[in-house]
């Protein structure tokens, strides 16, 4: 197949890019690297032997992507291209609007022109109602409580609405927990600018004297060891559950959507334990007072995966930590200069 890949040069897109080639299909990366790399392009070229068509655009530039598009004639659609931060959601709630919510609307319609009926998109399991008891399954309740959040269930509900207007439209939401790790060769990985907003990146930052120590948010949660439980899935398991899901998209009609983990949690200390184990660094921390909604554990139910992709997550928490120190170990400053 041939694969268009909205934001294919950031994290989760490249390492899809990567497992996409390997697995045959050919890929166009369609990104305006504001998240991306292209360094991570060139590097999953080298890895994989294979080319890929890299076009510089914006989502929300909507006659530019249908140009692109029509031009690519691709079997298939994976989207990634969107703002992930949800802090910055909640301050700049319009930006996170128009970027995920518009760009998507003209993912869409570029479709419609050029005549691609298969879409996978980039969902979040923040569109959950986190209060509710985990395991939780793609039936439990909806209630995202930022922006970000917010801005994927409208587009869930965007792609079910269009995957439902005529015949041969398959769509598929794939709800992701907590992507972690990188490629086992260590040369792609999560390159990120500011602050983490996530736990793991934060630790490997402190593993390599970026950042002085660790802030653990609250240590007495209703958990093994008191502190906040959540479902990790290392971002290659992520990258072939999409392989998986845009060649048998929605098996069970128009739209599916499906989440994407290991279906257990991991508390925040049992993962620095690991991480230290792994880089043979200290992490050192401090209890803060507990984070305003945060909840004590948060994990998915994953089993609908396995009955409709066949996928499951195969790679377990000392895959996650070792990967991880591997990238930023060999590059303490992501891919920095390189990338220019």
């Amino acid at each position: 197949m041939h694969i268009f890949v909205t934001g294919g040069a950031g994290y989760i897109g490249s390492h899809t890019v990567l497992c996409l080639l390997e697995a045959g299909h050919r890929v166009s990366v369609f990104d305006n690297f504001d998240n991306g790399h292209r360094t991570a392009l060139t590097r999953v070229e080298r890895l994989t032997g294979r080319k890929i068509k890299v076009i510089e655009g914006d989502v929300c530039d909507s006659e530019t992507l249908i140009s692109h598009m029509c031009r690519a004639s691709p079997d298939a659609v994976i989207h990634f291209a969107g703002l992930k931060a949800v802090g910055e959601s909640v301050t700049d709630p319009l930006r996170y609007y128009h970027v995920n919510v518009t760009g998507s609307l003209n993912v869409l319609r570029a479709m419609e022109r050029a005549q691609v009926g298969n879409i996978v998109f980039s969902s979040s399991a923040t569109v959950y109602d986190t209060t509710q008891p985990s395991p939780l399954s793609e039936t439990s309740l909806l209630a995202p409580v930022n922006p970000y959040g917010q801005s994927k269930r409208m587009v869930e509900q965007m792609l079910q609405d269009w995957a439902h207007m005529s015949a041969g439209r398959r769509a598929t939401a794939l709800r992701y927990f907590n992507p972690v790790g990188a490629h086992p060769s260590g040369e792609i990985g999560e390159d990120l600018t500011g602050i983490p907003n996530n736990l793991m990146p934060y630790v490997a930052q402190v593993a390599v004297g970026r950042r002085p120590e660790l802030s653990i948010f609250g240590n007495d949660y209703q958990t093994r060891d008191g502190t906040g439980e959540r479902d990790y899935i290392h971002v290659m398991d992520l990258a072939d559950a999409h392989v998986q899901a845009v060649a048998g998209s929605a098996q069970e009609g128009a739209y599916d959507v499906i989440n994407i983990g290991t279906g257990h949690g991991i508390t925040v200390l049992e993962l620095i334990a690991a991480y230290e184990a792994a880089s043979a660094m200290p992490i050192p921390y401090k209890i803060a007072p507990r984070r305003m909604g945060d909840t004590a554990k948060y994990f998915a139910d994953a089993s609908r995966a396995k009955a409709v992709l066949g996928w499951h997550a195969s790679r377990d928490l000392k895959d996650m930590v070792g990967s991880s120190w591997l990238w930023q170990s060999k590059n303490p400053n992501g891919y920095g200069a390189e990338n220019e």
